[in-house]
């Protein structure tokens, strides 16, 4: 069992930034791909950004590439979400998920923290 908890949410004018933490329990955290996901309003939810067991490989969806920094600490377990350039658009709750170890299936889910972006 894995609990994913999130922190670091909050208010902020459109153009700055943010940095959100996942820390996780669990003795497997190293062993599993970790993923970062947001639902806005009336929206499904959508992938952001992911990062394999050993940080090596990141993955970002193309709204947030070149804007969000996915990064993770294996001996904090936790892993993080820096948000620079923020757009009014990237408001939503964010989640943190946790993959099956060595595989891309997510099975663990965080409860979210709600970021909210002013124009």
């Amino acid at each position: 069992q894995v609990q994913l908890v999130e922190s670091g949410g909050g208010l902020v004018e459109a153009g700055g930034s943010l940095r959100l933490s996942c820390a996780a329990s669990g003795r497997t955290f190293s062993s599993r791909t970790m993923g970062w996901f947001r639902q806005a309003p009336g929206k499904e939810r959508e992938f952001v950004a992911g990062i394999s067991w050993g940080g090596g490989m990141t993955y970002y969806a193309d709204s947030v590439k070149g804007r969000f920094t996915i990064s993770r600490d294996n001996a904090k377990n936790t892993v993080y979400l820096q948000m620079s350039r923020l757009k009014p658009e990237d408001t939503a709750v964010y989640y943190c998920a946790a993959a099956k170890p060595m595989s891309s299936d997510y099975e663990y889910w965080g409860q979210g923290t709600q970021v909210t972006v002013s124009s």
